[in-house]
């Protein structure tokens, strides 16, 4: 909110006056879900935490976080699903690919995947995930190592191995979704393709030096 009132009303107020005149208008943020529990699959190919929680990036394309998360819609009274698959560069905070499905499958992955690549044809990045069943899968192992990537995994159970993706589902779910009831599929996509937009172009980031992850991919990815 500080950087937002800062950069857009051309001022320099500390957080510290933001923060109390958010309480006198008792504006506050929205508290984060508590994610659902690891559930085991039987892998084909594992692979070492590389990453080993060093989030920190040097430069464009060095290491690549990646996730599946779900997004819930009402028709009357049934419940259905989507499906986001999202690739995230530690380096810029920038959102590199995604898709939206219906089923949380291997074609979701490995399609958002194959679009990465095609934008970033010179990327060779550490590739961390989680242990998924699509992502220790011997067919996307090999389209890793196709790529020139070094596969990295979560340890089993631990979340934070992969916290800015989590983080950033977060961020997504709380500014996005749990303040709203979908009751239309093409409306929940809209919103999350909007959101996606916004946040690579329109949220300011005080770890990107108050830019957007655009503005700092365009400013220091040479």
């Amino acid at each position: 909110m500080t950087v937002v009132i800062n950069r857009e009303h051309d001022v320099h107020y500390n957080k510290k006056r933001i923060y109390r005149l958010m309480q006198i208008l008792h504006l506050k943020s929205v508290t984060r879900v508590k994610k659902n529990t690891y559930i085991p699959s039987t892998p084909q190919i594992t692979a070492e935490n590389i990453l080993n929680r060093d989030f920190h990036a040097d430069k464009l394309n060095e290491k690549w976080l990646t996730d599946v998360t779900e997004f819930k819609y009402y028709v009357g009274t049934n419940i259905k699903k989507l499906y986001l698959s999202a690739i995230l560069d530690l380096y810029d905070r920038r959102i590199v690919a995604y898709k939206i499905g219906d089923i949380n499958n291997n074609d979701l992955v490995f399609s958002t995947f194959d679009e990465a690549i095609w934008l970033n044809p010179d990327a060779h990045p550490i590739f961390h995930s989680d242990r998924g069943f699509q992502y220790t899968s011997r067919t996307f192992h090999k389209k890793l190592m196709d790529a020139g990537m070094i596969q990295s995994m979560s340890r089993i159970g631990r979340c934070i191995d992969n916290g800015p993706m989590e983080g950033w589902w977060g961020m997504l779910k709380s500014e996005m979704y749990y303040l709203r009831k979908f009751t239309d599929k093409e409306k929940l996509i809209t919103a999350i393709e909007e959101y996606i937009r916004y946040y690579n172009t329109g949220r300011y980031q005080i770890k990107l030096n108050c830019m957007t992850p655009m503005e700092y991919h365009e400013a220091y990815a040479a």
